[in-house]
């Protein structure tokens, strides 16, 4: 099977047309036809959000989840609250910052947890038809009694409320759609399929 990869496509132009939260780029680009030869010169619009860690917390012993909820502006739209069901994740706070680090702080800052068994599952991209962000999760195992009730930061406008889920509850979320951001869907479903993993002996 034919792999292409970064130099088979040509950047002619890229050009900020927002810098912010949110960065948008416009880029004029050609690539590499699989039929032969090269495309047509196109634009695209590209957006730099920067990545981000999701942990999924899960308690072995009780066999339940700590699970947020919180306000996100993107479902305010076409859903029945904008308020979601979802897990621990936050963005790098600099280009220095590990996978792990950002794991760890988040975990303390939303849910009030530590860890000290923290398992990469995978990652993804989120959107790459338009995005660059890249999604990295991990599994946490926790002792969920000793999750916090709220957490956040209001220096960044966080409202957080916290629940202790059992495993068969937040599956029946997810078939039912009420656990439905990306994230939250892949990293439950990886910890259906892996956790046998981390049963207690």
């Amino acid at each position: 099977m034919q792999k292409y990869c970064q130099k088979d496509v040509r950047i002619l132009t890229e050009k900020s047309v927002r810098d912010g939260f949110l960065s948008i780029h416009q880029v004029t680009l050609q690539h590499r036809l699989f039929a032969g030869g090269w495309s047509p010169v196109f634009q695209r619009e590209v957006m730099e959000r920067g990545n981000a860690v999701v942990v999924v917390p899960y308690d072995p012993v009780k066999d339940t989840l700590v699970v947020l909820e919180q306000f996100r502006i993107g479902a305010m739209k076409g859903e029945e609250s904008p308020w979601l069901l979802e897990f621990v994740a936050g963005m790098y706070d600099s280009v220095h910052e590990s996978a792990e680090q950002v794991a760890h702080r988040e975990l303390a800052e939303e849910a009030g947890l530590t860890t000290t068994q923290l398992h990469y599952a995978l990652n993804y991209l989120s959107t790459p038809g338009g995005c660059t962000e890249r999604m990295t999760i991990f599994v946490a195992l926790v002792d969920s009694d000793s999750a916090a009730t709220h957490g956040g930061l209001a220096s960044e406008h966080e409202d957080i409320r916290v629940h202790v889920v059992p495993f068969t509850e937040a599956v029946q979320l997810l078939e039912r759609g009420k656990i439905n951001n990306a994230a939250s869907v892949i990293g439950l479903q990886w910890l259906q399929l892996h956790k046998h993993r981390f049963k207690q002996a």
